[in-house]
């Protein structure tokens, strides 16, 4: 007798990426999909809690910005972690090292681009701390004053006694007390001085912006205060500042034509145009200039505060006029970032930009670094480029 046997066949396995799930079952397209939306949107929230956590928790303790970035950044790390071991246990060996690189830079994307957007928008409030101008001997009065778009700012104000006043800028994280040893050598120049917080720091009404795009609105409210104070002519009126506040300086002088003169210490950049000087490192430098695209991009997105031109741009606005504002651009000598972007920024412009590197010096350590040819230097800039003598 004859026995006829059938079998039935399945349809055979196609090559893959994959050789199955821990437990031995494909995962499939769908799967995978599911495992990188996963390991994506953990990078996301991790990203935003990095960029909350560190400053809020370092200034503030635990706030509720600080224990939200807590939470986020637990829920990403977890997420991201679970979803890519899922990922390597469904992949062969092989493709382990390519994975692991890819996760790796997308990683370090992520937190650098997203995670300093949320940082600089979403930045705490620093405290103003104790210390007053009459800690350095100096005579002052408190004050209160509108930026140009309403926001009430606070500061101090040191009387005029040679007709000029300078408005003193803070850089970020910082306030106006951090800046008092610059306040100090001004004044006994003879200098009308108001330091004041910028908004979100110190005591000043509204949300800090790491890269100083209220700058504008603060400093032209502050030459509004200037121009009001006895002693103090409208034509004399100059800005200091330093790290994001000698930025906002230089933006300030590209649309208030009141400006006469800008020093500016340890300016670099606060928008992608202004990663210009980044050419200097070739391909290194092209690279970090579209990643810096990105954040920049990233943080119009989380903040309501006007993107401004480039520092570039302002130099050229504000040294092209009839009346041409003046420019002491200040550098680290130890930070060669600063020195490529002073030059950068001075590039178009004409002979009222001046560069000076202080050897040795740190980020914003010009006057601690070297105070006698800081304030040499500076004073007699001030002096030359607002039509009077320092006494």
């Amino acid at each position: 007798m004859n026995t006829n046997v059938f079998t039935r066949r399945g349809p055979r396995p196609t090559a893959s990426l994959g050789t199955g799930d821990a437990d031995g079952g494909a995962i499939g397209a769908r799967g995978w999909a599911m495992r990188l939306v996963v390991v994506a949107t953990g990078l996301v929230v991790l990203a935003v809690g990095v960029g909350l956590v560190p400053r809020h928790y370092t200034h503030e303790g635990l706030s509720p910005l600080a224990v939200s970035g807590f939470i986020l950044l637990t829920i990403g790390l977890v997420a991201s972690v679970w979803a890519a071991i899922r990922i390597l246990a469904a992949t062969r060996r092989r493709w382990w090292a390519p994975i692991v690189a890819s996760m790796l830079v997308a990683t370090y994307l992520v937190l650098w681009t997203l995670g300093q957007a949320v940082a600089a928008s979403y930045a705490p409030r620093p405290a103003l701390g104790e210390r007053t101008p009459a800690d350095l001997g100096l005579a002052y009065r408190d004050v209160t004053f509108p930026s140009s778009d309403g926001t009430d700012l606070a500061g101090w104000y040191l009387p005029t006694r040679n007709g000029a006043g300078v408005v003193l800028m803070h850089g970020a994280g910082s306030t106006r007390s951090g800046v008092l040893e610059h306040a100090a050598v001004l004044a006994e120049h003879g200098y009308g001085v108001l330091l004041f917080d910028a908004r979100g720091h110190g005591e000043s009404a509204g949300r800090a912006m790491d890269f100083g795009w209220y700058g504008e609105s603060d400093a032209s409210g502050a030459v509004d205060f200037l121009t009001q104070q006895r002693g103090v002519s409208p034509a004399r009126i100059g800005l200091l500042g330093v790290s994001m506040g000698g930025e906002e300086a230089i933006g300030t002088a590209g649309v208030d034509e009141r400006v006469a003169a800008v020093v500016a210490e340890g300016a670099t950049s606060r928008v992608a145009a202004d990663k210009g000087y980044l050419d200097a490192y070739g391909a290194r430098g092209e690279l970090q200039q579209n990643i810096d695209r990105v954040t920049y991009w990233l943080t119009g997105r989380l903040t309501d505060a006007p993107e401004p031109s480039s520092l570039r741009r302002s130099v050229s606005t504000a040294t092209t006029r009839p009346d041409p504002t003046s420019f002491l651009l200040i550098t680290a000598g130890e930070v060669p970032d600063e020195g490529h972007a002073a030059d950068y920024v001075a590039d178009s412009s004409t002979d009222a930009v001046q560069t000076w590197a202080v050897p040795g010096a740190g980020h914003t350590q010009g006057l601690q670094e070297a105070p006698a040819a800081w304030e040499e230097r500076v004073i007699t800039f001030l002096a030359d480029s607002l039509e009077g003598t320092a006494g």
